[in-house]
């Protein structure tokens, strides 16, 4: 057996009886370290698609991503949700965030190019730095690069709509930002993208650094999401017992994330302050899709997200979607219904039957009915907090994780489909932050029965305030013995 694979969550004696046990049930070796392997890295390496309006970010996204899923209009300002999407190349998955398509402020390059491409830049590992080689660069495409080396992260060049050899001069031109070779490509027509890709793949890490690792003695790392004006910036400056964020419905954007290092219940914690995202008419168009850029931004950089609700208004698509991004995050989660102290009797009810259909995504996540205004229940933010960090940092052992999935396997089988009954034949907790697992099984499993058996796993075992992964794999059907 191969000692440079990564054994994930396994120690090598628990490695040793683990593989064997997958040979003897007819698992390819291989494939079963893989597995392993692939679960145990869980968090994708992140590549931020940057450049200014309407160079064609969006369209190269979308043919990165093999899909049309981002927003492309001629105008740039186009709204989206969606910041962040799953991408495969030469067999490597990665993350793409596409900083594309919102107006180009009246204030001007600092306050519009550069405040986009700032948190995408901060969240990724590598940049794709996208510039229309018709047009040759631009002072804005100077100011990106000064940002660009200002990070230091790995860059690649692409030099936009060159659809033919006439082209190729005009991409050679961007020699002189000094970033290197730029790559011509149509984003369009699919020419170059595949030369492209290779050079992305070659910048970008086989695994993301731990951003939100918890360095010895340093402090655990929380990012307070939600929708503009739920009170992120009131509820930071409650639990730093001082006014450290400007809360003002009619403050302009605040650029920089605000960092707060801050004591609570005897222990340091860092806050990622997302606020400080404010409406201003000539932003209108974008600043939805900004403040999702930067809440991607805040959760890359975080290890618990704590996701802000107003219970004065109902849940909301927006809510909704802040939810499912900090789950695909796999960050541990806590709900902070806020302003709870300003509900009646009657609305109290309503929400709690909001809270019970709207909510079910992230049941398993502590609640805490607080205000930020009045301090109300602040006290138990802390516990929920390193509740959903327990959650997320447990490790069930091997054997005891199969002894639980043979009592399932035996009390609830897997339902008969098409004459067969799919087996689940035992199982691994590949990693943890978040807990990710890996089932073997005889045949394919329902994702009906998958969420049975997630089910099961937080009533045996807890993982309060964490999303779980669970990935299958399906013996072949000639299993053979190694």
């Amino acid at each position: 057996m191969n000692d440079q694979h990564d054994h994930g969550a396994l120690g090598d004696a628990e490695y040793a009886e683990f593989m064997e046990l997958a040979a003897e049930e007819g698992f390819d070796v291989e494939d079963v370290e893989g597995a392993i392997e692939e679960a145990g890295h869980g968090a994708l390496p992140v590549l931020a698609v940057v450049g200014r309006p309407n160079v064609g970010k969006s369209t190269l996204v979308n043919r990165i991503i093999g899909r049309r899923e981002a927003v492309v209009e001629d105008k740039p300002g186009v709204t989206r949700d969606r910041v962040t999407y799953e991408a495969e190349w030469a067999g490597r998955r990665f993350k793409v965030v596409d900083t594309g398509g919102w107006e180009q402020d009246v204030l001007g390059i600092d306050a519009s190019v550069a405040a986009q491409a700032e948190y995408a830049i901060e969240a990724a590992d590598a940049c794709l730095f996208v510039v229309d080689a018709t047009v040759g660069a631009t002072d804005t495409d100077e100011a990106v690069v000064k940002l660009l080396r200002r990070a230091g992260k790995p860059v690649v060049l692409a030099a936009n709509k060159v659809d033919g050899q006439s082209g190729e001069a005009d991409a050679a031109m961007l020699w002189s930002l000094g970033l290197g070779e730029p790559f011509p490509v149509s984003s369009l027509h699919g020419r170059g993208t595949g030369d492209l890709l290779d050079e992305v793949l070659k910048k970008l890490p086989e695994a993301p650094e731990q951003r939100f690792g918890n360095a010895v003695g340093g402090p655990r790392r929380i990012a307070l999401i939600g929708r503009p004006n739920v009170g992120k910036s009131s509820l930071l400056n409650k639990v730093a017992g001082e006014d450290r964020v400007v809360v003002n419905e009619l403050a302009g954007t605040t650029r920089d994330p605000v960092d707060e290092l801050i004591e609570l219940g005897g222990v340091t914690w860092k806050f990622v302050d997302t606020a400080g995202i404010r409406k201003k008419v000539h932003l209108q168009a974008g600043a939805d899709y900004y403040a999702s850029l930067r809440t991607a931004a805040a959760i890359e950089k975080a290890e618990v997200a704590v996701i802000l609700i107003d219970t004065t208004d109902n849940i909301s698509v927006q809510d909704q979607r802040i939810i499912t991004m900090a789950v695909e995050s796999g960050r541990a989660i806590v709900i902070a219904y806020n302003k709870w102290d300003e509900l009646d009797e009657e609305r109290r009810y309503y929400l709690e039957r909001e809270i019970e259909t709207e909510m079910q995504q992230v049941a398993w996540a502590p609640r805490v009915n607080v205000s930020a205004l009045t301090g109300r229940h602040m006290e138990k933010l802390v516990p929920a907090i390193e509740t959903a960090l327990a959650g997320w940092e447990t490790r069930i052992p091997t054997g005891r994780l199969n002894a639980f999935l043979g009592e399932i396997v035996a009390a609830h089988p897997h339902p008969v489909r098409g004459g067969k009954q799919p087996r689940i034949l035992f199982g691994t907790q590949a990693g943890t932050k978040p807990p990710r697992f890996v089932l073997f099984a005889s045949g394919f499993l329902e994702a009906g029965y998958r969420r049975f058996i997630e089910r099961r796993l937080r009533e045996e075992f807890g993982f309060d305030g964490t999303p779980i992964h669970i990935s299958v794999r399906v013996r072949e059907k000639r299993g053979r013995k190694k």
